[in-house]
């Protein structure tokens, strides 16, 4: 009969062959709370099942990526978006020989604070609430302290810190500022495969939507990068896996940096401005973008002023009303949010 602790600690002796600038679970800093060890599973495996498991994450599959209701059945949402960065992620990782596990948790638990209603939701919240809103900032609220019933999910620093540091605002693509604070390699690969998933699946979805066209994408970056999805894909992942190379630690010239070739990189930080230009910013008017707008502030005021209506869980913590109104918020789906405003306008 195996003996269940041997599981775990075969696991982390086949972790001391990553390469040296890898994470190791056995090494990891721990957690808020200690706990005894699961006896099959290292820490950041096990931190990956609790993210997986948590109502935050199954939310995500009605949440907003980009488009507010849209009609078809083919649409990003997103959890769909979550999945595409956790398979880019552990490709790179495996690739560089770094711990897939690690990346694979802050891939699944990055977006879990995006608010209903995509960025359009954020903007608003960031504008209400006193303290401000970054969904970054909310995704590591969640697991520290809202899941299970306050208690939150007791996750490993290097997974919190992934997901506090894999925002990128409107900085460039590995440009100033990119790196800053992240404390593994393993939460570099996230922030990049976070990049790789998004630009090419909202111009897809853009496509569909009807906002451009495939012949509108920048000539200079499809020359490089592909013209389908697949192939930019490609292209992005064997080009970071190819200019990230002395991070596997097989490769003693070059430094430990996760990055992208010149020619790459200009091209991914064009089609990421076109993104902007020509999507994003649009994306925010309109009907639909109205309607959310005018939900997320009617959310906001009445709970502001009916704090005794909040759900338990988010009265036992020790912060302010609106930031408990924040968090509440936060976690709806867009189907919840116009219903609870529905609810609240009769």
């Amino acid at each position: 009969m195996v003996d269940d602790f041997s599981l775990r600690q075969q696991t982390e002796r086949k972790e001391e062959a990553l390469s040296p600038y890898a994470a190791r679970s056995k090494s990891s800093r721990g957690r808020v709370r200690w706990e005894e060890p699961c006896p099959i599973r290292t820490c950041f495996q096990r931190d990956r099942d609790r993210i997986i498991y948590c109502k935050a994450f199954r939310r995500l599959k009605h949440k907003t990526q980009v488009f507010i209701a849209p009609l078809g059945d083919h649409y990003v949402t997103r959890l769909t978006h979550t999945l595409e960065v956790s398979q880019i992620a552990r490709t790179i990782s495996r690739a560089l020989n770094l711990n897939e596990d690690l990346a694979e948790a802050i891939a699944l638990g990055h977006d879990l604070g995006h608010t209903p209603f995509g960025h359009v939701g954020e903007e608003i919240l960031n504008e209400l609430c006193p303290e401000g809103f970054r969904h970054n900032e909310q995704s590591l609220r969640v697991v520290d302290y809202l899941e299970n019933e306050g208690q939150g999910l007791n996750l490993t620093w290097e997974v919190r810190d992934g997901i506090l540091n894999h925002s990128k605002g409107e900085i460039d693509i590995l440009g100033e500022g990119w790196a800053d604070n992240i404390g593994t390699m393993e939460g570099h690969v996230c922030k990049m495969a976070d990049v790789v998933a998004y630009i090419n699946h909202d111009l897809d979805d853009a496509i569909r939507a009807g906002f451009i066209t495939g012949d509108d994408l920048p000539r200079s970056s499809v020359a490089i990068l592909g013209v389908t999805n697949s192939q930019r894909i490609n292209t992005l992942v064997r080009d970071i896996v190819s200019c990230s190379w002395g991070v596997s630690g097989r490769d003693k010239v070059k430094g430990p940096v996760i990055g992208m070739s010149p020619a790459v990189l200009q091209a991914s930080n064009e089609l990421r401005q076109f993104l902007f230009d020509r999507v994003y910013y649009p994306s925010f008017q309109g009907e639909d973008v109205d309607r959310a707008r005018k939900t997320m502030r009617l959310l906001y005021s009445y709970f502001v002023e009916h704090e005794d209506e909040l759900p338990p869980e988010f009265c036992l913590l020790n912060d302010s009303k609106e930031r408990r109104v924040a968090d509440y918020i936060a976690g709806m789906t867009d189907q919840y949010a116009l219903r609870r405003a529905e609810e609240i306008s009769r």
